[in-house]
């Protein structure tokens, strides 16, 4: 991380017993190396004996700096300012927004404030909106999965669901899937999502954020939400039985509903749901598609080099993927900031629900029958289009099993 703490460093070397260390001016160029290194979040909690600076950098957190324990609070301070937090309050969770700043590039600041032993822990999510596109085509879906998806997408009805771990990228599907449907539609159909929270305004579409402190939940706007004539609802994320149950029913209604909900697999929501009180023959029904995404680390093309994998790796391969296989791995160099990597892409998994799968469901198989009905239909897993990645050169095999459990080959 030598080159992206640069701007910090100068700053700190400029005055070796760091006496003179402005807070304010501390916290812009932990922002200006961070935002260089094209980060999603910066880490600040005090360590036994120093405060760590780290930043998420293609999923992976990364060391930024260390820094004296006694410039936590300092720096707390500018933050809570920044984000119009109350200062004094030390020991209950707090969260803030920080509006794009012209030295920063526009880029906005979502500021998370959490107790600890220690003290407390900062985490900043930042977001660039000059520089995110919500496009279907860039989101590095494979072939199949970016056709069944546009092909579900044109339905007037049903419920189409993504699933995948916290950061696997399913906002930004949904989203992306919203600017599909208004690129084929424009203003002539009715769009509006309930979130928690809002992560980037769509002007195209009525966005309302869950508070559940004033009582606003997901249950109590969906139901306001059916009577505002919505032909398309996109739900942020399905937690509960009583949303689940309103979600089914509005893709039973002649609505196209669109969320996500937390599956180990994609055959495994309908276990979920199941879980929640929610009748197979309604699933078998509403629910058109499930999409599970991971987002895997491509190698830098300024680096990357061929290598051999482990012997114990390329035994978890089918014989056929080693005929043709290529595999590459970054050398780490300037332009990835010595990580090997540059920018991510998705690994995913699309099962369309056919009749033989509605039937299965019907039958309520186990998750794992429900899983080769799937694939026997033609389903690729993401065990599958991971391997698809790695044999190819795009990632290294070992950044795919870093992703892909076990449970998914």
């Amino acid at each position: 991380m030598s080159e992206t703490v640069q701007y910090l460093r100068q700053y700190l070397q400029n005055d070796p017993t760091q006496q003179s260390v402005e807070a304010g001016e501390l916290v812009k160029r932990i922002l200006i190396d961070a935002i260089t290194a094209d980060a999603s979040d910066i880490h600040i909690e005090p360590w036994e004996s120093s405060l760590c600076v780290r930043i998420r950098c293609n999923g992976v957190l990364q060391e930024l700096v260390h820094l004296p324990l006694e410039f936590m609070e300092r720096i707390f301070g500018v933050f809570k300012v920044k984000a119009q937090l109350v200062t004094y309050q030390n020991d209950l969770p707090q969260e803030g927004h920080v509006p794009g700043e012209v030295d920063l590039g526009g880029v906005e600041q979502r500021v998370s404030i959490f107790p600890t032993a220690r003290g407390g822990k900062i985490v900043v999510r930042l977001f660039d909106p000059s520089n995110r596109s919500f496009d279907l085509n860039t989101l590095g879906f494979d072939d199949e999965t970016l056709l069944a998806t546009k092909k579900l997408l044109t339905k007037p009805s049903g419920l189409l669901l993504l699933t995948g771990p916290t950061g696997s990228g399913k906002t930004t599907a949904m989203y992306s899937a919203l600017c599909y449907i208004f690129g084929k539609h424009g203003s002539t159909i009715s769009m509006a999502s309930v979130e928690d929270p809002v992560e980037f305004n769509l002007q195209m579409i009525a966005q309302a954020q869950v508070n559940n402190v004033k009582g606003f939940t997901y249950p109590v706007a969906l139901r306001s939400l059916m009577r505002q004539d919505p032909q398309v609802i996109m739900i942020g994320e399905i937690r509960d039985a009583e949303t689940a149950q309103i979600a089914v029913q509005a893709g039973l209604t002649g609505h196209l509903v669109i969320s996500t909900i937390h599956s180990g697999s994609t055959a495994g929501v309908f276990a979920r749901m199941i879980n929640m009180d929610i009748e197979p023959f309604l699933l078998a029904s509403s629910i058109i598609g499930v999409l599970g995404t991971r987002l895997v680390r491509r190698n830098c093309p300024d680096c990357r080099v061929e290598y051999s994998p482990d012997d114990a790796y390329l035994r978890m391969l089918p014989r056929e993927d080693l005929t043709h296989a290529k595999f590459m791995m970054g050398g780490g160099c300037g332009n990835c900031f010595s990580t090997g990597f540059s920018g991510r892409t998705a690994v995913t998994e699309m099962l369309v629900v056919d009749q033989v799968f509605r039937d299965a469901v019907m039958q309520k198989m186990s998750t794992r029958n429900l899983q080769q009905v799937a694939v026997n239909q033609g389903m690729r897993t993401l065990w599958d289009n991971g391997v698809r990645r790695a044999v190819t050169g795009e990632s290294p095999l070992e950044e795919i099993l870093r992703v892909i459990s076990f449970d998914d080959m």
